[in-house]
């Protein structure tokens, strides 16, 4: 009787021990095969709706026929905050990002080719100023006309800002340890009395970034200067109606291209203060794939 019940304990453990092994490979080759889309649950991490990106990204959705994708709407701060969780588990996400951004320091990321060029080429943000600027605050219209920096530049800033450092204490540490830079902003710039200036900006680490130091320097110059975070629609709306002075965030020619065309003749564009910004579909470089093509 042992040795009869000890044969039919073995068999049986021996049967579950091989249920149970391919189950575990079924369960791994599922795993295996899941695509990008189910591993993401075919979402999109996005920013505030108002951003060109997210324009920008609807259009690539539909371009590259995703139309089971879905754009998640947020913030620049929910963004990070969901690359970072999935980043620490080296889990699979899909954000829209842009460069200069901190993020990419911080993290090893790639964009995902655009074949189709929905995203367009390498962007620059302008400096935007109001109609009468020149004859009402000459010495702040040349700052910010004169105002231009690289990736690099910025990116020390946004850098620090991440380390727990606030804006200003950024601010003025970079100001101070760059002097020649700020020398050829303020160059043959008439100096302030008190005269308060309204500078506005989008809540994007480049742009609090750019606008803070700006304003670092007309302080310092002799300036009241008064910062307004707003969305991009009334910041834009602000320099052409005269209730702001000016902004330094004006990405072009894709992201702001609709409040541009909207307001265009109801300010003055002052050009580039930094080339070479790019926007497009992010991921970790962990995730294997390479083109917005492959999410089909």
């Amino acid at each position: 009787m042992f040795t009869k019940m000890t044969k039919v304990s073995i068999a049986l453990g021996l049967s579950l021990t091989l249920a149970a092994c391919n189950s575990a490979e079924e369960s791994s080759s599922s795993k295996d095969t899941k695509t990008i889309g189910e591993a993401v649950n075919y979402e999109v991490i996005g920013i505030d709706p108002g951003a060109g990106i997210m324009k920008a990204t609807s259009s690539a959705l539909e371009e590259y026929e995703l139309s089971d994708w879905e754009l998640v709407e947020g913030s620049g701060a929910a963004m990070t905050a969901s690359l970072k969780k999935a980043y620490d588990k080296e889990e699979p996400i899909i954000i829209t990002g842009w460069t200069p951004h901190w993020k990419f320091s911080k993290f090893d990321l790639k964009y995902l080719e655009d074949p189709k060029g929905v995203y367009g080429e390498a962007e620059n943000i302008h400096s935007i100023a109001r109609k009468g600027l020149a004859e009402d605050l000459p010495g702040v219209h040349k700052v910010i006309d004169q105002f231009a920096w690289t990736p690099d530049e910025m990116g020390e800033v946004m850098s620090n800002i991440q380390d727990g450092v606030s804006p200003e204490e950024a601010s003025a540490t970079w100001v101070e340890e760059n002097s020649d830079k700020v020398a050829e902003w303020t160059k043959d710039a008439k100096e302030g009395n008190g005269e308060e200036v309204k500078l506005a900006y989008v809540a994007w680490d480049s742009e609090i970034a750019s606008t803070n130091v700006l304003a670092k320097v007309l302080l310092d110059l002799g300036y009241d200067v008064k910062l307004s975070q707003v969305e991009a629609g009334p910041m834009w709306a602000g320099v052409a109606n005269g209730s702001i002075d000016a902004h330094v965030a004006g990405w072009l020619p894709l992201t702001h291209a609709d409040p541009y065309e909207k307001f265009e003749g109801q300010f003055d564009d002052l050009g580039a203060n930094l080339e070479g910004a790019k926007t497009g579909l992010v991921v970790p470089s962990y995730m294997d794939i390479d083109s917005i093509e492959d999410l089909k």
